[in-house]
């Protein structure tokens, strides 16, 4: 290790650093977080609509007309 002060601009440097790392990482996951809302998002419209036409199907009434 050396002896030599830190300075500011060491400090700044490392920070810079740092934050890189993480915009790289955010952005990355950012991609698949999108496309998993957008999974959720369909499996439940797709599951609301399957629901409410068996509930629509169970509530139809059904008239028979006889001619005599």
């Amino acid at each position: 290790m050396s002896t030599a002060p830190i300075s500011r601009d060491d400090i700044e440097a490392k920070f810079r650093e740092l934050q890189g790392e993480v915009d790289d990482t955010v952005e990355q996951t950012m991609g698949v977080a999108v496309i998993a809302g957008v999974a959720v998002v369909v499996g439940v419209v797709l599951v609301a609509f399957a629901l409410g036409r068996r509930r629509g199907r169970k509530r139809t009434t059904v008239v028979e007309i006889r001619r005599i």
